[in-house]
């Protein structure tokens, strides 16, 4: 967030667990250390799976009152954060301009409200940087996904980070991987230099 708005955009980080109480619910070293990362998923869960997407929906409209009425935006989302993005420009197209999504997971499944099923109502453009070998993002589901998006006519990229393992972004995890990072800020910052220019 810090370095988006280093360049001159206005960047809300919103806690989207918020019902778990204020932030931070966990600390970073529950997510380095293998035996407290346990735990701390096991009270994080329960709140991620409340995300509907009802809530989704309802929340992003709340956010999205940080900024002027009408003022367009792009949300960015990393794991998680990128399957609740793509369902928050589905949900607010009409002021979420673009999507940047990396290495997020379960954006195109079974379940009868998947994400990938109601692409149809983006009218902004998307990016996807999956991982590559993510048991949560497979190629099968990716080819899904990019169907979707296709029969939708939505503009996208979506591209697999090769030998990135899932959580390539985030520096302080053992999954970090610098070439992979490094490329994901050239994606994100040209994607926001076309939809959302610095005036």
């Amino acid at each position: 967030a810090t370095r988006i708005a280093d360049c001159g955009y206005a960047v809300l980080a919103p806690n989207i667990l918020y019902r778990g109480g204020p932030s931070p619910l966990v600390e970073p070293d529950e997510l380095t250390d293998a035996e407290k990362r346990g735990a701390a998923f096991g009270r994080l869960t329960p709140l991620i799976r409340a995300l509907t997407p009802a809530r989704i929906a309802a929340d992003t409209g709340a956010y999205l009152d940080f900024f002027a009425p009408r003022e367009r935006v792009v949300i960015v989302g990393y794991c998680m954060g990128g399957t609740n993005a793509l369902r928050a420009i589905e949900a607010c197209p009409e002021q979420i301009a673009g999507l940047a999504s990396f290495h997020a997971g379960r954006v195109a499944t079974d379940a009868p409200d998947s994400p990938h099923l109601a692409v149809g109502t983006i009218t902004g453009e998307v990016y996807f940087g999956h991982a590559d070998n993510d048991q949560s993002m497979t190629p099968e589901q990716i080819k899904t996904l990019e169907a979707a998006l296709d029969a939708a006519g939505v503009r996208y990229t979506s591209e697999v980070y090769e030998g990135a393992p899932h959580g390539y972004t985030m520096s302080d995890t053992s999954s970090h991987d610098p070439e992979a990072e490094q490329r994901h800020w050239m994606n994100l910052f040209a994607l926001l230099e076309r939809v959302l220019p610095i005036r």
